[in-house]
């Protein structure tokens, strides 16, 4: 493949390939139409394959090496740099990693050093972190997850667990392990696919690059239509890879009367039991695998193959009628490799123009390399649909929020018959599509605090949801569907499960009848089962607890509906707010298993959730997932998700952010400390050297809510201090800024006025700092004042100005939990402003 010059190279599709052996797998991607930038593989004789088949662009994207080895690794950033001065190409595409599997394959009867072996694995996800392609493509063995490894951090867990930890924060990830025989490769070969896509690619989830399901093809199907070959040595006229590969002549018999699915271990004249002859004495061959010298069913999948596919011996290699293992053609119709799939430079034709001598001894120089090749690769078709997947999310134009009010008021969707005969018959767009569509026509969202969940949203929740094999009988909630965002993941997540009833509940009867129009857009297998209803959920009884409550439901305070609040608050424990979100989350708990639900981020902190909180960490919180504001675009609020087991105590809990796209494990009671306001979620050393350091409570809060520009003044006998007045232990004078008032009789905030010891902060920073609050002067609600809650206590300048550190300021960065809007200071979070301990006498 040429690049005619630099501009044909702009717009199209790359990736970087490891571990890549022959190349046979990511041929599909090549298929596909995506240029490789660079290809590690550790021997020269398979990398040669890649050369014939013209997979890089470039000599150089051909690297021979030792991933572990530095030079390798420096060897592919040398090329993803080239093409990024070249072609200004800053985002690989996609990164696939098939490690070498001695260490985990069920095969391998001689395991050694597992863990330096699965150190190929924790290369691969270094190279992916360094690297963040928006997709990264992982294959293994089916004992892949649950294998050992040493981790970058140098501790020893499963490979699934160091997958997670490094890539997680950044990836939404899944983790299947299959039979690809389902997926369109015409033999038996389970596997663990590991799909990731970054998290920026807003809409994208792995289910939507995962291969589709495909009827399963017989080895009748697959290799019927060649010719059968009976002789030892047979090589076809046409074809030099399909071929009768010799064996000892003595063998023969051992296979020559054995029934398709018989083995030769089978026969009843002890001469044909495969055996060997030591010093005259018969040794029977030890039948260690019942799958040796096994003929193969014409009508039944054809088996996984293997290394030494060459062999009688090996794993099921005996032809449904002939005498002989299978050829190399066969082998690689069974492993879904094209046609012209090149194993030398010498073309096709040229090869079959040979000479039989010629043919043999092509054979016999290449036989080997290219059955091991076949052995380990991944099935041509499967990356090859992954590529096709990739390619089409990668060049679909992007439906925006403008196109889609455009759409809207073009087709005239506001009202609601418009909008459901427009989903019913609309076979463009898809069900995330339509979905946005119906959220934004929808008229009552502002009333219903009804806001769109991505899907990609969606998946990074229910990916950590229990899995499927926890359940042969599934009952789901969603309490607040709106369009339903969630189905599609719960369905794909739990297809496997013989029976899932999902619930579905909504205030609004319009978006039901929209819900079940966008359902009809989706393939729901016969399994799922969706029963609709129409009601309130927090008024709503309900006969039956749920193994599952999931969904997004809406942050409304109720301030007029005294009557509706009142109905409400019957039975629940927190009583302080008129957030409805909270109301959920206790309802949930009592009706669900497992709740997990997106809600505003201000759960964590705000003191009118206290009681919440308080309910909520006896129980095990598994995961804490920290949008921020990353969650609902136009929404000018931060939101988490947690999933929270009712059944079982505190344990473990994983902290997934999206401000630091990063994935941490505490145990949950570290997290949930007692001694803190609040939860601390970013809880790390780093907060504990500080707050050994101080003693915190020390403070009590008050912020004026009254004093605007509306009564202040440029001049006046009282100075109205505000926030960026506040310096470190100093009061910064700013031209133009100042502003007065002449009298604060009547105001509350008169209290502190000339009041000694009084402390003041800005109120909405990162960068803290204090001063004391000198005469004559007031703060208007951009400032925190604070007093002692001890009148007995003593604070100092030392004191204050340790807030103005470094130090201090990482710290409470991370008592906020790294918010962005939540940063008043109020009676929880004024306890992180303490004094230094060696200040005290």
């Amino acid at each position: 493949m040429l690049l005619a010059d630099r501009r044909s190279a702009y717009g199209l599709r790359t990736y970087v390939s490891l571990f890549s052996s022959a190349g046979v797998g990511c041929y599909g991607f090549k298929e596909e139409g995506f240029y490789c930038i660079a290809t590690v593989e550790l021997l020269e004789r398979r990398l040669k394959i890649q050369k014939f088949n013209q997979k890089c662009v470039y000599n150089s994207g051909y690297i021979c090496g030792d991933m572990t080895t530095q030079e390798t690794k420096d060897k592919v950033f040398a090329e993803l740099a080239m093409w990024e001065r070249g072609f200004n190409l800053t985002d690989l595409d996609v990164l696939i990693a098939t490690p070498p599997c001695q260490g985990m394959s069920v095969a391998n009867h001689k395991k050694k050093d597992e863990l330096k072996r699965n150190s190929l694995v924790v290369e691969s996800i270094k190279m992916t972190k360094q690297i963040k392609p928006k997709f990264f493509i992982f294959e293994n063995v089916r004992a892949f997850l649950t294998s050992v490894c040493t981790d970058v951090d140098g501790q020893d867990k499963s490979i699934k667990d160091a997958i997670e930890d490094n890539l997680s924060g950044t990836y939404n990830i899944l983790y299947q392990v299959v039979n690809f025989k389902d997926y369109g490769n015409p033999s038996s070969r389970t596997r663990t696919l590991v799909i990731g896509v970054r998290k920026d690619l807003k809409e994208v989830t792995p289910y939507d690059i995962f291969p589709d399901k495909q009827p399963e093809r017989t080895l009748r199907q697959v290799i019927g239509h060649l010719p059968s070959l009976k002789k030892m040595g047979e090589i076809s006229e046409n074809d030099i890879y399909h071929n009768f590969r010799k064996y000892s002549p003595r063998m023969e018999s051992w296979i020559a009367d054995i029934k398709e699915g018989q083995s030769a271990f089978d026969n009843t004249d002890i001469t044909k039991i495969p055996h060997s002859v030591k010093n005259g004495v018969i040794v029977y061959n030890a039948r260690k695998n019942g799958d040796k010298y096994t003929r193969q069913y014409w009508d039944k999948v054809a088996p996984c193959i293997h290394t030494r596919n060459d062999i009688m011996a090996s794993q099921n290699t005996v032809h449904p009628v002939d005498n002989r293992v299978f050829s190399i053609r066969e082998v690689m119709l069974m492993m879904s490799v094209p046609s012209f799939f090149n194993w030398s430079d010498i073309p096709f034709d040229e090869l079959n123009r040979m000479s039989l001598k010629e043919k043999e001894a092509f054979l016999k120089k290449e036989e080997m390399n290219i059955r091991q090749n076949l052995g380990e690769a991944v099935p041509t078709i499967i990356f090859k649909q992954i590529a096709a997947k990739v390619r089409k999310i990668l060049c679909k134009p992007t439906l925006t929020e403008l196109d889609i009010k455009n759409l809207i008021d073009r087709k005239k969707l506001a009202t609601h018959s418009c909008l459901v005969d427009y989903i019913r018959n609309n076979g463009h767009y898809g069900f995330a599509e339509l979905s946005k569509i119906a959220e934004l026509a929808n008229a009552q969202r502002e009333d219903n605090a009804a806001y769109y969940t991505r899907q990609d949203i969606c998946y990074t929740i229910v990916k950590s949801l229990p899995d499927a094999k926890n359940y042969a009988e599934l009952n789901i909630l969603e309490p607040s569907i709106g369009v339903g965002n969630f189905l599609p993941a719960l369905i794909l997540k739990y297809a496997s499960v013989q029976s899932v009833n999902i619930d579905v509940v909504d205030i609004d009867s319009n978006s039901i009848e929209i819900l079940k129009e966008l359902v009809a857009k989706i393939d729901v297998p016969d399994n799922i089962h969706i029963n609709y209803i129409n009601a309130d959920f927090l008024l709503h009884n309900f006969d039956k607890k749920y193994d599952i409550v999931v969904g997004n439901p809406p942050y409304k305070k109720l301030t007029k509906e005294k009557q509706l609040l009142a109905k409400y608050k019957i039975g629940v424990s927190n009583k302080d707010t008129n957030n409805i979100f909270s109301f959920f989350i206790e309802k949930a708990m009592k009706i669900g298993d497992v709740v997990s639900l997106i809600v505003p981020k201000s759960l964590i902190n705000a003191p009118e959730f206290d009681a919440t909180r308080t309910l909520m960490k006896e129980k095990r919180i598994s995961r804490i997932i920290d949008f921020g504001e990353r969650g609902f675009k136009g929404v000018k609020i931060e939101t988490i998700c947690f999933i929270l087991d009712t059944q079982k105590k505190p344990q473990e809990t994983i902290v997934e952010s999206y401000i630091t796209d990063e994935v941490r494990r505490h145990q949950q009671t570290y997290l949930t400390d007692d001694k803190f306001p609040y939860w601390i979620i970013y809880r790390n050393e780093v907060f504990d050297e500080v707050a050994e350091k101080m003693e915190f409570n020390v403070f009590k809060a008050y912020r004026d809510r009254v004093i605007t520009k509306a009564i202040t003044k440029d001049n006046g006998r009282i100075r109205v201090l505000k926030s960026r007045n506040i310096g470190n232990n100093e009061i910064v004078n700013i031209p133009d800024y100042d502003c007065y008032i002449d009298n604060i009789e009547g105001l509350d905030v008169a209290k502190y006025l000339n009041q000694a010891n009084c402390i003041l902060l800005p109120n909405l920073t990162y960068n803290p700092r204090a001063c004391f609050m000198p005469e004559g002067c007031i703060a208007d609600g951009s400032v925190a004042i604070l007093t002692l809650a001890n009148d007995d206590d003593i604070v100092t300048k030392e004191d204050l100005a340790f807030y103005a550190t470094d130090s201090f300021t990482k710290f409470y960065a991370i008592a906020r939990n790294l918010g962005t809007r939540s940063l008043n200071i109020d009676n929880n979070s004024v306890f992180f402003f303490g004094k230094l301990k060696q200040q005290r006498i």
